[in-house]
């Protein structure tokens, strides 16, 4: 007998919230996009559990609880705290919804710069209401909830232990666990460089995932063509197919892969740029 029931279609995977963010920075080829991106950054940083989540068709923050919204308008980017009523802000970055009895917003226009540490310390305050560490505030989250993940384990040399993740969030995650200090500072560098640095046709299908303990940055149907992996005095910066790139690397002697070692103090940003820019266009290494 013929089926006259319709065939089940199949389910369409919702890319990472990390994945729809940087879409949505990317899309924005004017000023709006490099003022978003500079307050991801900086949320980001304020504590490594921030997590990255895709609500009302725009990006959020969290900490066990959510911290802010990131709203983009004609003129103007918009940062909505959720309870920023409530929070102290002693630099006056709250500009907007001021008479509201439970959010605060900040309206950043071109032109603008943010002031990095206000910023920093407003996120942390959110962070601390969401948690109820100050008298008036309630934990948005049940107690057992609240209490903060144990730290990945660090390995031999400093590298984090991460298990193996599709998307940013995962990289997010390994560069947070890098040792404080100048590691983690050339982690965070060396992220938002390759994500810079990828021509702007292919921004669209870059990849990244964490992979044998390492953060990995491929173009979707070409391959992976970066990698770094931290060591005990320095960061290990390894091109799939550095040997193909015009003046690469020297670090290495085999077919395909070159890397650079990279030291407290000598991070050569332009000339990582130059080498991200040409090995994203090569087609990489298709290693699972």
């Amino acid at each position: 007998k013929l089926s006259l029931m319709p065939r089940a279609q199949p389910a369409t995977a919702t890319p990472p919230a990390s994945d729809l963010i940087t879409a949505r920075i990317t899309s924005l080829t004017d000023w709006r996009g490099e003022v978003l991106q500079r307050a991801r950054e900086i949320i980001r940083k304020a504590d490594p559990w921030v997590v990255e989540e895709w609500k009302w068709d725009g990006p959020v923050w969290a900490c066990d609880g959510i911290i802010c919204t990131g709203e983009v308008y004609k003129k103007a980017v918009k940062l909505t705290f959720a309870h920023g009523a409530s929070l102290p802000d002693p630099s006056g970055l709250f500009t907007s919804s001021l008479e509201g009895k439970v959010r605060r917003a900040i309206d950043i226009q071109e032109g603008q710069t943010i002031d990095a540490r206000a910023l920093t310390a407003l996120v942390r305050a959110a962070i601390a209401f969401n948690r109820g560490e100050n008298g008036s505030a309630k934990s948005a989250v049940a107690p057992e909830a609240a209490a903060p993940a144990k730290p990945p384990k660090v390995l031999a040399g400093g590298n984090p232990q991460i298990a193996k993740a599709d998307g940013d969030d995962g990289v997010q995650a390994y560069i947070a666990a890098m040792p404080a200090g100048w590691k983690r500072e050339v982690g965070q560098k060396l992220d938002a460089l390759i994500v810079r640095s990828v021509p702007t046709p292919l921004k669209k299908k870059l990849r990244k995932a964490v992979k044998w303990n390492s953060p990995f940055y491929g173009i979707d149907g070409q391959g992976w063509f970066v990698s770094f992996h931290v060591f005990a005095k320095y960061v290990k910066v390894t091109f799939f197919v550095g040997a193909s790139l015009t003046y690469g690397p020297t670090g290495g002697s085999g077919k395909d892969a070159r890397w650079v070692d990279i030291h407290e103090d000598d991070l050569n940003e332009k000339q990582l740029s130059a080498w991200v820019k040409q090995a994203a266009t090569i087609p990489g290494w298709l290693g699972k």
